[in-house]
């Protein structure tokens, strides 16, 4: 799994972001991976809709995940961080990544990956399955 190191955050995280005004969940995925990264994906199927509590100034919130399918070696060379937000990307199994993830976010990260798996599409309160 791709995961980045951003350089506003002392943690490990995902590539993603919020929605702009009259975006759609998936037309934000794109944008924010593209911005992110310098790539751009083939955004795939939803695999993870998760309710996040209010956290500091931040409001409760929806999370989604979707799938971003296998990069070719090529796609991964052309990869470019943007270098305001994204200090490293690196690809690791989910439990490795496990030990440098925000615990909500490592539990989101392992509900996604379990429905990416199996096919199917999870819903999850603060990354737990209810």
């Amino acid at each position: 799994m791709l995961f980045i190191s951003p350089t506003y955050k002392p943690f490990l995280d995902i590539p993603g972001g919020l929605t702009e005004d009259e975006e759609s969940p998936r037309a934000a995925c794109y944008r924010e991976v593209r911005e992110e990264l310098g790539i751009d994906l083939q955004i795939g199927r939803l695999l993870l809709i998760d309710w996040m509590p209010t956290h500091g100034v931040w409001r409760d919130s929806i999370q989604l995940i979707f799938d971003g399918g296998v990069l070719s070696d090529e796609q991964i060379l052309t990869i470019r961080p943007a270098v305001d937000e994204v200090g490293r990307f690196e690809f690791l199994r989910a439990d490795v990544a496990k030990q440098r993830l925000r615990p909500s976010m490592a539990r989101r990260v392992e509900v996604a990956h379990r429905a990416l798996l199996d096919g199917s599409v999870q819903y999850a309160e603060f990354g737990r399955t209810v």
